[in-house]
């Protein structure tokens, strides 16, 4: 599974040097700046998205390219197809950073828990009190990602030894299709797929469950090293639309709430089930120590310790300082 999770980068020519001074004198602004994002995934920004005001803002035509796993961000970013990256989560940030990725962390997309879990299938008889029942079955879990970080720290607070599990690297969409089908005992994901996963069986443990035993879950938004060095005042630009996104959603969340929907391609009823789970930190959470003043640093070590554990990455940064950068969101107004 080790190499399923990096093989997805081996294509990438990349370098192993922190972020430079981002606020040096920038490059010629580009003509497009393209950003990875994620559907039926709602979020506030998205009216900003769907209105244009980045490009507005920003001065530059701004391309949504749509992903499935935040894995295929970090390499289309390595690779110089995609400039940023919006709700990345920060598992497959963390994989991407310690294997020597140029990407930076610059900021929180959204936070939440309840929207990133696993479900049982119905008629499989298992619940996290007989939870090794998953010992010679599949599970189906997109690898190197939030939900699949989850997974494992679930499994592992339930005594499940994961070496005695058939784990499959799914999409969401695909894993929910295969819970259906029953081909599988359990499935991960989020969105849109984890509300039809749900439709098939419960969750093996509650977000509250999850959270009491130190699982935190958010998204960052990221940028490659070469973008941002080239290019700081878009980054910054871009996360001060975002936080003026977040700042009217807070205010008038039922205005907004249909734009975002259709933006996501969900039905409004959908869309705002995920929203209600949804918090989008402002710039002064942002910078602050419960956040990227380091909070996030030592949470993604941690992260990424468990992964070197269980033996999904071959090794750890000491310090992942210097792929979390606030200066950018300090700007913002």
């Amino acid at each position: 599974m080790n190499n399923k999770i990096t093989s997805v980068f081996k294509t990438a020519v990349f370098a192993s040097a922190a972020l430079a001074a981002p606020f040096s004198i920038a490059a010629d602004k580009p003509d497009t700046v393209t950003v990875g994002y994620f559907l039926e995934w709602p979020t506030a920004n998205q009216v900003a998205q769907v209105n244009k005001t980045y490009d507005k803002d920003m001065g530059v035509k701004v391309e949504w390219r749509a992903f499935d796993s935040g894995t295929a961000m970090s390499a289309a970013m390595a690779s110089g197809d995609v400039d940023m990256a919006y709700s990345q989560g920060l598992v497959p940030f963390t994989v991407a950073v310690s294997q020597g990725l140029p990407i930076t962390m610059v900021g929180i997309a959204v936070s939440y828990a309840e929207n990133d879990n696993c479900v049982v299938g119905k008629n499989s008889g298992i619940d996290k009190e007989n939870a090794t029942k998953l010992q010679g079955q599949s599970i189906a879990v997109p690898f190197g990602t939030v939900a699949h970080y989850k997974m494992l720290r679930t499994l592992s607070h339930l005594k499940v030894d994961t070496t005695k599990v058939k784990m499959l690297d799914m999409a969401p969409a695909d894993g929910a299709a295969a819970l259906a089908r029953g081909d599988v005992a359990m499935a991960c994901g989020w969105g849109g797929a984890l509300r039809r996963m749900k439709t098939y069986g419960p969750v093996l443990m509650s977000a509250r469950e999850q959270e009491a035993i130190g699982i935190r879950v958010f998204d960052v938004i990221s940028a490659s090293n070469k973008f941002a060095a080239n290019h700081p005042e878009l980054v910054t630009q871009f996360l001060q639309t975002t936080d003026n996104a977040n700042k009217a959603f807070r205010m008038n969340p039922s205005k907004l709430e249909p734009v975002i929907a259709k933006a996501s391609g969900l039905a409004l009823e959908d869309s705002n089930q995920v929203l209600a789970l949804f918090d989008f930190p402002l710039r002064d959470e942002q910078i602050s120590s419960m956040w990227m003043g380091g909070t996030v640093q030592s949470f993604t070590k941690e992260v990424a310790d468990f992964f070197v554990e269980h033996k999904q990455i071959p090794k750890a940064l000491d310090d992942y300082s210097d792929t979390i950068d606030a200066r950018f969101y300090q700007q913002v107004n």
